[in-house]
Order: structure tokens, then sequence, then C-alpha cells
């Protein structure tokens, strides 16, 4: 399972941190991958990591802002939040597919946002940005 912590309220300008701890399997033989849905919008994949860290796709709405970044060894998954805007709030979710050498670039999984395009999907966790 994927559980994401460090949520909570961030200024425009502020950053914020997001952790997802994985259990149950081995996060280095994954991709993955954040996900967003803000209120009354569509779901948007945010960032993902394939498993080798050259193989990175972020959405253009917080490419040069946010950074996903896995650390293999403890399980864990992050997403550094950097210059927040009021129109990163929502709801963040990380999610993981068993991926390989063969798989296409990482891209493809951001381009899937239900939960069951992915092996595993967090719980969520909210983001507020506001003054």
């Amino acid at each position: 399972q994927l559980v994401e912590t460090g949520g909570g309220l961030g200024q425009p300008g502020g950053s914020l941190r997001l952790s997802c701890a994985a259990s149950g399997f081995t996060l280095q033989f994954y991709a993955i991958g954040w996900f967003r849905q803000a209120p009354g919008k569509e779901r948007e994949g945010v960032s993902c990591l394939g498993t080798h860290f050259s193989d990175t796709y972020y959405a253009d709405s917080v490419k040069g802002r946010f950074s996903i970044s896995r650390d293999n060894a403890n399980n864990r998954v992050y997403l550094q939040l950097n210059s927040l805007k009021p129109e990163d709030t929502g709801v963040y979710y990380c999610a993981a597919n068993r991926w390989g050498p063969s798989h296409r670039p990482v891209q493809t999984m951001c381009e899937n946002v239900k939960p069951s395009d992915h092996d595993y999907w967090g719980q969520g966790a909210q983001v507020t940005v506001s003054l």
C-alpha cells in the first residue's frame, strides 16, 4: 500500500514537501507518480519518475517548481513543492506501477489518471495554498 503524509497549508511562494511510504512491495522495481485533484477540476498527473532517474516527467503547470524523488532504501517517494501558487491546491495522490526497460517513457504513467490504471494508489493528502 501507499500512504501519503506532509500535506497541509502553505502560503503563496512558500514550500511544502509530500512523502509517500510504500509497504508490501519493493519500490525500486516500480515507476512512481504524483497526481492531484483540484476542486471542480479533472485529476492531473503532476510528476512521474521511472526506475531510472533520467526518466522523469513534470506537467507544464509545475515544471521548474516541483521536484520528484525516491529513496529506494527506505521505500519512500517525495514531492517537493516550491513557489506555491493558489492553483496548486488540491488532494495529492501517489501511485506506483511495476516498470521495466521495455516500458514506454514514464510520461505515459502520468497520462493515466484513474486509480485503476495503477498497481498501487494512495489515500491522498490535502494541500491548500492560501494567505
